[in-house]
């Protein structure tokens, strides 16, 4: 089943528009997930100027590039993000953050995601891949103690500030697939039933399936798929490397990326322990025929390595297809 391979060009947002569709062109991507910081995408200017989206896609067109969906994960993640601190402030555009006042900030969120929605519009793309952020992650460890009612909370409040965003989305035909992540209102798999609950499975709503965040937390990212199959939206291929050695633990211990005392780090696609024959043999199964998008995160690997080298990986992965025979047909005797 072919499908665009493309790069997301979140982690090369240092990196001009144009220098980063050089490379991508050099190396035989498909195409982008364009992210919507640095200079890629930026939303209120394409809602503001025509001429910008049209020198967005005469860049493209240079390079030989399809775009297949547009990224803000790091405004999404403002919008129902209970502790709004410093750390917001340095992700955001400016007038996103303004004062930093809290609630003021989750507004100034909530208008720019569903600004992305007619942005990608203008562009010619009806999926915004993201984050939602969350009003109850902090409390994870449940202690002190977390009545029932503070998480069912949360989620009312992801949908009463994501329902409108998605009216947006739906007015504009494009779809949200938010990617299942801690730190997220959806970040494994039960907490992925009661965000889609929350919402009533209303289809403006989808995921973005990156299983490197399912195999540290041991879910298996095949049955994801397959029970989820008609709200993946958006795939990308990201992988991931467990070190759990009796000190090394799940959560991190407050250690940087690549630092070995981590019970696990993010590597390129192909180096870690994601199942990967099996996530695309159920991706046939589920005839997902989108985007495959890869994410370079590795410590330990330059991305000018691990693009390149996460490309042949994948490419080697998408020529696995279903048989259009049965194998068994042959044992069937013709003569009756």
């Amino acid at each position: 089943m072919p499908r665009p391979i493309t790069l997301f060009t979140g982690q090369w947002a240092d990196l001009p528009f144009e220098e980063v569709c050089r490379l991508a062109s050099g190396w035989g991507y498909d195409g982008l997930e364009i992210a919507c910081w640095g200079d890629h995408f930026e939303v209120d200017k394409a809602l503001a100027d025509e001429s910008y989206v049209e020198g967005r896609r005469e860049i493209l067109a240079r390079h030989g590039l399809k775009v297949f969906a547009l990224s803000n994960h790091l405004v999404g993640q403002a919008v129902c993000d209970h502790l709004i601190d410093e750390r917001h402030r340095a992700i955001l555009p400016a007038d996103v953050w303004g004062d930093g006042s809290p609630e003021g900030v989750r507004r100034r969120a909530a208008q720019r995601m569903a600004d992305t929605a007619r942005a990608a519009v203008k562009l010619g793309v009806h999926t915004v891949v993201g984050f939602t952020g969350s009003a109850i992650w902090h409390t994870l460890a449940m202690f002190p103690p977390v009545p029932d009612t503070v998480i069912d909370d949360g989620y009312a409040d992801f949908a009463e500030r994501w329902n409108p965003i998605l009216d947006v989305f739906d007015e504009s035909g494009v779809r949200f697939a938010h990617e299942v992540h801690p730190s997220e209102i959806a970040y494994d798999y039960w907490s992925t039933v009661r965000t889609l609950e929350a919402i009533g499975h209303r289809s403006a709503f989808g995921l973005n399936f990156d299983p490197s965040h399912f195999v540290w937390q041991d879910l298996d990212p095949a049955m994801f798929l397959w029970d989820f199959r008609d709200r993946i939206y958006h795939v990308d291929c990201k992988d991931v490397k467990k070190q759990l050695n009796g000190r090394n633990t799940r959560l991190g211990s407050h250690l940087p990326w690549g630092d070995p005392r981590r019970g696990w780090d993010f590597v390129s696609t192909g180096h870690g322990d994601v199942p990967w024959e099996a996530c695309f043999r159920m991706l046939n199964a589920i005839g997902y025929d989108g985007p495959i998008s890869i994410e370079w995160e590795d410590a330990g690997m330059d991305r000018l390595t691990g693009a390149p080298d996460a490309l042949a990986y994948v490419r080697r992965m998408t020529t696995i297809e279903p048989s259009a025979r049965s194998f068994d047909n042959a044992f069937i005797s013709r003569e009756r």
